[in-house]
């Protein structure tokens, strides 16, 4: 990646989920892939402040961040198998 951006170590995607915790914060089983362990503190956040967009910013461009490198991840995958 260009720019002078580096990676951020909380926004790794990670196979190794709390199947239980995810469940206990209702996440949808849609959402309970490689980041889904960011979406408990992100939607905690949201709630907490009645979904204001102005609020949370960093814990949704963390879980934003982490879909990215996981959909890189996916790329890097694909392209390997040609």
């Amino acid at each position: 990646m260009g720019g002078g951006h580096h990676r951020n170590p909380a926004a790794e995607p990670t196979s190794k989920q709390d199947i239980e915790a995810m469940k206990e914060a209702r996440i949808p089983l849609a959402y309970r892939d490689k980041c889904g362990h960011l979406l408990i503190d992100l939607n905690q956040c949201r709630r907490a402040n009645h979904y204001s967009p102005n609020a949370c910013g960093h814990q949704r461009h963390t879980y934003e961040e982490c879909e990215y490198y996981a959909w890189l991840d996916r790329v890097k995958i694909k392209a390997a198998q040609k």
